[in-house]
């Protein structure tokens, strides 16, 4: 392993981290509504909407399958970010690994930080520089940094012309489940 790789890890320290990030976002949300006295914003289930998450989801990662052909770089970075991450995982763990981020990322980045900022463009801008900065492993890993804010651009301005959070929760757990089996599903085709 060349050492300006990061080491891999095992199975059980991709779920703990998962569930102790999952945990402290979550307190921080919770944290930031008790202290801040900031309204987390709207979840309804509504089948339109509902729709439109998937839809979001699905969108995201063919963009994100074109960008990785089309950049060598950013390949680099995501081969990187999934080998770390998917590949010591169990297939039923992509699961977690779709929901657990999801949920609890979209609860702070979304449901409490973009309110309390404002509902506005900068209030997206600054909610998607911090999204894309929990997603850097190191500062080489910045072109995946770069589509994780692009990403949550995204899932900001849907939750703007929607009003509602399951619309980035739904988007975010789907990108996250399908890109990750997707990879998974290659990965093991290859070495087999």
């Amino acid at each position: 392993m060349n050492e300006t790789e990061t080491p891999p890890l095992s199975r059980q320290q991709v779920l703990v981290a998962m569930g102790a990030t999952a945990l402290l976002l979550g307190a921080i949300a919770k944290l930031w509504i008790w202290l801040g006295r900031v309204q987390l914003m709207p979840a309804t289930w509504h089948p339109l909407e509902l729709l439109a998450g998937v839809g979001l989801g699905l969108a995201i990662v063919g963009l994100s399958r074109l960008l990785y052909w089309l950049w060598p770089r950013y390949r680099t970075c995501a081969e990187q970010y999934m080998t770390t991450i998917v590949q010591p995982l169990a297939w039923p763990d992509l699961i977690w690994l779709g929901l657990l981020p999801s949920v609890s990322e979209e609860l702070l980045f979304r449901g409490v930080a973009l309110g309390a900022f404002g509902l506005t463009p900068l209030a997206i801008a600054l909610t998607s520089i911090a999204f894309g900065s929990l997603h850097l492993m190191d500062l080489k890993q910045w072109p995946y940094g770069i589509w994780a804010m692009v990403i949550g651009a995204l899932f900001g301005t849907s939750l703007l012309l929607t009003g509602n959070l399951l619309v980035p929760i739904v988007s975010h757990s789907v990108a996250n489940l399908l890109s990750s089996y997707l990879w998974k599903h290659r990965w093991v085709g290859q070495n087999s």
